[in-house]
């Protein structure tokens, strides 16, 4: 489990930069860098609909990755083993507009 900051704040599962989700995947799977990665677990937060869904959800500070980014130092075996990552991507509208601030190329 990694300490994650999420800088996504229009994702569903951002909550005060932190994710409500339980779980993410960071694809990326010919990564070479941090913007060639992205958070496929994004959802866009469509204020109608999750204004109530998040009310039910609690964020954590620690988080479970999967990751696709094989090049990345941090995957082992499909998981994440940093001890903390950085997701990014202020406003964006789908998960390509996010990455992995975190990924480091082997």
């Amino acid at each position: 489990m990694a300490d994650l900051t999420c800088g996504v704040t229009n994702c569903t599962y951002n909550q005060e930069c932190l994710c409500s989700k339980g779980d993410i995947m960071v694809g990326g799977r010919h990564a070479c860098n941090c913007d060639e990665t992205c958070c496929d677990s994004f959802a866009e937060r469509r204020e109608d609909y999750d204004a109530f869904t998040s009310s039910l959800s609690h964020p954590s500070r620690t988080i479970s990755i999967d990751c696709e980014a094989v090049k990345c130092i941090h995957n082992s075996n499909y998981k994440c083993v940093a001890e903390h990552v950085d997701i990014k991507g202020c406003g964006a509208c789908n998960c390509r507009e996010t990455s992995c601030a975190t990924f480091y190329e082997r």
